[in-house]
């Protein structure tokens, strides 16, 4: 094909065709063909020289041109392109190095090897603009449903028409089995856009818990309006979902208003999600009270929350535990999910045990330190008494209301109790001294003789060793693996050092060996409050 004024303008009219063809700026089509063109030419005049084309947009007359870049004698690497100052004086008056001297050359003939070559590099170029048209028109609809006509299925994934470009519904983001097949009509989430070199870049999915969230919010008016909030989702995607709502409008019941007159806008998201039964819950600020509606139907009879480790107990009649915990544990691990804890189910009977154990164990405790018969070791227990330290340093006025004891029976308990905490302290000194602990460590504020002799049977000896530890591993913490919580246990755990107090402590720790500059600190401290004021107001 050789480019004559015949056919300069069928470049243009190609290039407006192709562009309106495929949805995209006739401007990335005239570009591809003079890469296309400059390319043909380099395999005509050789793959070194610098050979651009520039198509006129009115005309389509398209001009090739020979471009030479001035550039330091020693910096020459191709001379069919390059040259010297010395050598461009042929050509211009004054020539600087990043000058360039273009020289027209003659349009080539292309043959019929060319011209495929020209032909690809078009649809090469017409592919990336047509991807980064789909990314940008889908970038910012992540999070939404879009209906969708099924193209075909490849190994159990469906490819889906979406109007501008193919998106993928991958086999592990369909509900249970379902089957599709080219031209079924489907209503699809967006769950992510990426910017991908090769196959879709929309991914979709109806297994995903925002899918059921957008469902009732095309179904329910006072969600799209805002006058009830969605506050948070589980499923089990084609058996059981939960969905936990609120109500900005104390006149609306939140519940009432997403089931529907005669369940019919509950049922709506039922049908589409292959009758998929939907537990509706009013959400709550209390974490207790909000835990026990999603256990629905199961009826709790007490909860007890562990905000540090975001757990959570449950205790419900013998009659409801199976309720409780689902077929296949369904119903707890789906609470578990929307309230984001940690949930332990038990019976009454097994609770009532616990606490019996829990009680012996402290009488048995007072009783051998403190040198009580068993009554009256339970009956400290039982005016809730835990720990020797509690009975040593409490106001006497609070011993005094247990029956049977005086003034001098509360003075004697109290001497008892010091007395043993003084030699376990003076013990566990000398063990942690013997072990290798040093008196920078033993003398840190904060630490008690019995926290020295665990941390030095850990091999942490000395105030570096101490503030070169992480939070977490003299706290504990849980660590989710997999979807997993494990329990990382911590060196002062059994001590009740909390993750802050851990904190603090290893912070003063090296401020005092003059590891962190308190000022700095301190400027960070005030920029990250800063920073959490700004956000704050954003949100409001």
């Amino acid at each position: 094909m050789a480019i004559t004024s015949a056919n300069q303008l069928e470049l243009l009219q190609t290039a407006e065709a192709v562009a309106r063809e495929k949805m995209i700026d006739p401007e990335l089509v005239v570009e591809a063909m003079e890469e296309s063109l400059a390319r043909a030419a380099k395999s005509r005049y050789g793959a070194e020289l610098d050979i651009r084309v520039s198509i006129d947009r009115k005309t389509g007359k398209a001009t090739f041109t020979r471009v030479r870049t001035v550039v330091e004698d020693d910096m020459i690497e191709n001379d069919r392109a390059e040259l010297n100052v010395e050598d461009a004086k042929d050509y211009l008056d004054d020539p600087k190095v990043g000058d360039t001297i273009v020289d027209e050359v003659p349009p080539v003939e292309m043959g019929r090897i060319a011209a495929q070559s020209a032909k690809q590099v078009i649809l090469q170029k017409v592919r990336e603009a047509e991807r980064d048209s789909q990314y940008e028109e889908f970038k910012d609809r992540a999070g939404t449903i879009i209906n969708g006509q099924v193209k075909r299925e490849e190994y159990g994934n469906v490819i889906v028409d979406i109007g501008r470009g193919e998106a993928i519904l991958r086999r592990n983001e369909k509900i249970g089995r379902e089957s599709y097949r080219p031209n079924d009509r489907i209503r699809v989430y967006i769950k992510d856009v990426r910017r991908e070199v090769r196959g879709p870049q929309v991914f979709l999915s109806r297994t995903d818990p925002q899918f059921m969230a957008e469902l009732f919010k095309m179904e329910v008016p006072e969600i799209y309006d805002g006058i009830i909030q969605i506050k948070a989702v589980a499923r089990d995607p084609g058996s059981r979902a939960k969905i936990a709502v609120i109500s900005n409008d104390s006149s609306i019941d939140p519940v009432g208003a997403c089931v529907g007159m005669r369940g019919s806008r509950v049922q709506a998201v039922v049908n589409e999600l292959q009758g998929e039964k939907i537990d509706i819950i009013p959400w709550n600020e209390d974490q207790p009270t909000f835990l026990v509606n999603a256990l629905q139907p199961a009826e709790v009879t007490k909860v007890v929350l562990d905000e540090e480790a975001e757990r959570i107990e449950v205790v419900v009649p013998e009659e409801q535990l199976s309720l409780a915990i689902g077929r296949r544990g369904q119903n707890v691990r789906l609470a578990s999910q929307l309230t984001g804890l940690d949930i332990d189910i038990m019976t009454e009977a097994e609770e009532s045990a616990r606490r019996q154990a829990e009680f012996e164990v402290r009488t048995k405790l007072f009783m051998d330190t403190l040198d009580l018969d068993e009554f009256f070791a339970q009956l400290l227990v039982s005016e809730g008494f835990t720990s020797l330290e509690e009975v040593a340093y409490v106001e006497v006025d609070e011993l005094l209301v247990i029956d049977g004891v005086d003034n001098d029976t509360a003075s004697e308990l109290q001497a008892r109790a010091r007395d043993y905490l003084e030699a376990a302290a003076k013990k566990a000194l000398e063990t942690a001294r013997e072990l290798g602990a040093e008196d920078s460590l033993i003398e840190f504020d904060g630490l008690t003789p019995q926290m020295v002799e665990a941390l030095a049977k850990d091999d942490v000896k000395t105030l570096e060793d101490f503030a070169t530890c992480a939070d977490w591993e003299l706290a504990g913490g849980w660590t989710t693996v997999n979807g997993e919580r494990s329990k990382d246990d911590g060196v002062l755990e059994p001590f009740d050092v909390s993750l802050e107090e851990a904190q603090k402590m290893v912070m003063t720790a090296r401020i005092q060996l003059g590891w962190v500059d308190p000022a700095e600190l301190a400027s960070e401290d005030e920029e990250s409050d800063d920073v959490a004021e700004e956000a704050a107001e954003a949100e409001a």
